[in-house]
C-alpha cells in the first residue's frame, strides 16, 4: 500500500470550479485502486488567500508543500492583483522554490474536438527556471531593467544543469511513449551561439545515455512553422523557456485551443499540476469552464507520483482516468460548450466519475 499527500489549491476565478471537479475525478480513479490511499491537503492561495489571510502565498502554505509529493494548482488571475506587496502571483516562487525545472505540456487532438490539427500528437518540454523570465532567473535582483529612460534590458539565463535535467525529462518520455521515439532540441544557436549553444550541447550530452532515442535539431522559427504543418513529424520537444512557452500555446492552438492545454511542472522531489490556459474571469461562476485540461494535469501528477513510488494502483488508477476522459470527450454527451456539448463544468467531470466507474 501507497501513501500519497496531495494539495489542493483552487487559485483564482474559474479555479474554484474546475480544480474541486479534477480532485472529484482523482478521488474516483484511486476508489478503483484502494491499493493507494491519498491525504488531500486543502490550501489557500491566491487572491481569495490575499481578501481572508492578507497575502495570497501564505509563509505556512509553502511549509506545507515541502511535506507534500505533489499538488494541484488552479489558473492564477495575477495580471488582475492589487498593486500590494501581499498580492504576489504565485507562479514563479513555486516553480523556483521546489525546483520545478521542467514544464511539461502535451499537445493531442482528440476525436470529436473540432481543431486545425487532427494528427498532432507530441509534448513540449519546456525549461521552467531560467531564460529571459526576469521573476526566477536571479538568485536576487531582477534581469529586466532600465539603466536610463529610453533604454529598457532583459538578460536571459542558461545553464548546463537546468538544460540537462530539462533534456533528461524529455529523452524519458520519449521511451516511456514508445512511438517515433524522437526528441526535437529547439534552439536559436545561429544568433544565440553561446546561450543555445550550451542549452544544445547539454541536450547532446543527455542523448549518450539514450542510444535508442533519436536526437534532432531545429532552429525555433523553422520549428514554428513545421510544427503547424506537419506536427505528426514531432515527438517529445525539448527547449528553454520564452521559446518553449510561445511554442506550447502555439501547439495548444493546433488541438483546440487552451481548454485542451494541459501541463505539469516536475523537479527532483515534487510535482505541480497546472493547466496551461488562464482563470477566466469572463466565466468564471457560470458553470461552463471546461475542465479537461486541469483533469488531465491532476492526471499527469497521480502518474507521476505513481511512477516515482513504483505504486501499481496509482498508475492503474491513473490510467483507468485517462481512459475515461477520452470517453467522455470522444462522445461528446457531456462536454461544455467550447467542446460542442451542452454539459457544464460540474457535469462533464460526473460522467468522467461515471466512465471510470464502469471501467
Amino acid at each position: 500500500m501507497s501513501n500519497y499527500r496531495i494539495g489542493v489549491l483552487n487559485g483564482d476565478d474559474i479555479g474554484h470550479e474546475i480544480v474541486p471537479v479534477a480532485e472529484q475525478v482523482l478521488r474516483a480513479g484511486l476508489a478503483r485502486h484502494p491499493g493507494a490511499q491519498v491525504e488531500w491537503v486543502h490550501l489557500p492561495i491566491g487572491y481569495k488567500s490575499f481578501l481572508e489571510h492578507g497575502h495570497s502565498l501564505l509563509p505556512e502554505v509553502l511549509d506545507t508543500l515541502y511535506t507534500l509529493d505533489g499538488w494541484i494548482l488552479g489558473p492564477i488571475g495575477h495580471m488582475a492583483y492589487p498593486k500590494d506587496p501581499n498580492c504576489i502571483n504565485p507562479h514563479p516562487i513555486l516553480r523556483k522554490k521546489y525546483d520545478l525545472v521542467s514544464n511539461v505540456r502535451p499537445a493531442l487532438a482528440l476525436p470529436g474536438v473540432r481543431c486545425i490539427g487532427p494528427k498532432t500528437d507530441l509534448i513540449i518540454v519546456r525549461e521552467n527556471n531560467e531564460g529571459f523570465q526576469p521573476d526566477r532567473n536571479m538568485y536576487r535582483g531582477t534581469s529586466d531593467c532600465m539603466p536610463t529612460e529610453d533604454m529598457a534590458l532583459s538578460l536571459r539565463v542558461i545553464t548546463r544543469r537546468n538544460s540537462s535535467m530539462a533534456a533528461r525529462t524529455a529523452f524519458e518520455l520519449a521511451r516511456q511513449r514508445g512511438g517515433r521515439k524522437k526528441v526535437t532540441a529547439v534552439h536559436k544557436n545561429t544568433v544565440f551561439k553561446l546561450g543555445c549553444g550550451l542549452f544544445l550541447d547539454s541536450c547532446k550530452e543527455v542523448a549518450q545515455d539514450y542510444p535508442d532515442i533519436e536526437l534532432e535539431s531545429c532552429i525555433v522559427d523553422t520549428f514554428a512553422m513545421r510544427m503547424l504543418m506537419k506536427p505528426e513529424q514531432y515527438d517529445v520537444v525539448v527547449t528553454t523557456n520564452m521559446f518553449g512557452d510561445i511554442l506550447s500555446d502555439e501547439a495548444a492552438g493546433l488541438v483546440g485551443g487552451l481548454g485542451m492545454a494541459p501541463g505539469l511542472c516536475i523537479g527532483p522531489d515534487y510535482c505541480m499540476a497546472q493547466a496551461t490556459h488562464g482563470s477566466a474571469p469572463d466565466i468564471a461562476g457560470k458553470n461552463i469552464a471546461n475542465p479537461y485540461a486541469m483533469i488531465e494535469s491532476a492526471r499527469m501528477m497521480l502518474s507521476w507520483i505513481a511512477e516515482k513510488k513504483q505504486d501499481a494502483d496509482g498508475i492503474a488508477a491513473a490510467e483507468d482516468i485517462r481512459r475515461a476522459l477520452l470517453r467522455v470527450v470522444r462522445e461528446r454527451t457531456d462536454v461544455t460548450p467550447d467542446l460542442g456539448g451542452t454539459g457544464t463544468t460540474t457535469s462533464m467531470g460526473e460522467a468522467v466519475c461515471r466512465a471510470i466507474a464502469e471501467g
